[in-house]
């Protein structure tokens, strides 16, 4: 059966297939352009970059496909206010937003007609959410990758969370990996859309370091561990030699800050940097996120192959609602 579209606000995505904001520069316009193209919400992680840069990136995705592009934005940024208004001024299509919760994005989102997208790992912030005027809800659970809302898997969140939003559309998020689980999710729990992320980082388009994607290709289930993150939220990630250290308790500080990017801050590490530095391909220095399922995919695809091998997976088994 033909999946159906994704219609959040004015927007229609052909496929309900969402592409997860990643930081630092993982998921730019070189990865968010394809997955529009192909028919997904392509969306670009505009944390942790200058306003500016956002709004580069912004142009050059919407210059390459008509497809909807989104830019997903931590309200634990210091310039969370500047970078939604910038995404906004060179004209993106939907804000993404999670690690926190603002209650003042969704008036700027009526005000500018830009539809807001809340990433919410409990049903209260899931009722607030959709009570304050969000156009859509992504559930995400424990299973994702990066930083964590919650200790609770997403078969047993998600439930909860569809009894209380009624009118806007719900989109899975965490460890989904093929198109069988997208349709298990959309027949069997009620989701509307899936969001992926870690299937995107292994693809060609994506414009990390080879080093970055090889590192998930090898990775085990084992390899997958919880961290610490100076957000305050717990990450899942890679166990590098980094994230080992970080555990041992050694002491990895910064005396200085860069990047001044977070309202809080612990300083335990600097998180740009290390995020910074897988990018890069940097093993032994970066902080590598990652889903809990890395570990089910064996092959670097294209994003038009990943889109092929979802649909084809979802259709063959998804019946209409």
């Amino acid at each position: 059966m033909k999946l159906p579209p994704l219609q959040i606000g004015r927007f229609v995505a052909p496929i309900p297939l969402v592409l997860g904001g990643m930081s630092v520069r993982v998921s730019t316009s070189a990865l968010a352009a394809p997955v529009a193209e192909c028919g997904g919400i392509g969306t670009i992680g505009a944390s942790v970059i200058p306003p500016e840069e956002i709004k580069e990136e912004i142009r050059k995705a919407k210059e390459m496909t008509k497809g909807v592009i989104s830019a997903n934005i931590m309200f634990a940024m210091t310039q969370f206010h500047e970078s939604v208004m910038a995404a906004i001024e060179a004209g993106v299509d939907m804000i993404v937003t999670g690690a926190g919760f603002s209650r003042d994005i969704f008036k700027i989102g009526k005000e500018t007609n830009t539809p807001i997208i809340s990433i919410v790992s409990s049903p209260a912030f899931a009722r607030l959410a959709e009570k304050l005027g969000a156009a859509a809800i992504v559930v995400e659970a424990s299973e994702a990758g990066g930083h964590l809302g919650t200790d609770i898997t997403l078969r047993e969140l998600f439930p909860e969370i569809r009894k209380v939003v009624k009118k806007v559309p719900l989109i899975a998020a965490g460890g989904i990996t093929n198109g069988f689980e997208m349709a298990e999710m959309m027949d069997k729990y009620g989701a509307d859309a899936v969001q992926v992320a870690t299937r995107f980082v292994m693809t060609k388009e994506c414009p990390v370091d080879d080093r970055f994607k090889q590192a998930m290709l090898e990775a085990k289930k084992e390899d997958v561990v919880l961290t610490s993150s100076p957000v305050g939220l717990p990450g899942r990630a890679l166990n590098t030699p980094f994230v080992r250290a970080l555990a041992a308790g050694d002491d990895l500080s910064t005396k200085k800050c860069r990047f001044k990017c977070l309202k809080k801050c612990d300083h335990h590490y600097c998180i740009a940097d290390r995020l910074q530095k897988a990018l890069e391909g940097n093993y032994e220095e970066g902080l590598f996120f990652s889903g809990a399922n890395v570990y089910k995919m064996d092959s670097i695809l294209t994003v038009q192959e990943v889109f092929d091998q979802f649909v084809s997976e979802a259709e063959s088994v998804y019946k209409e609602k």
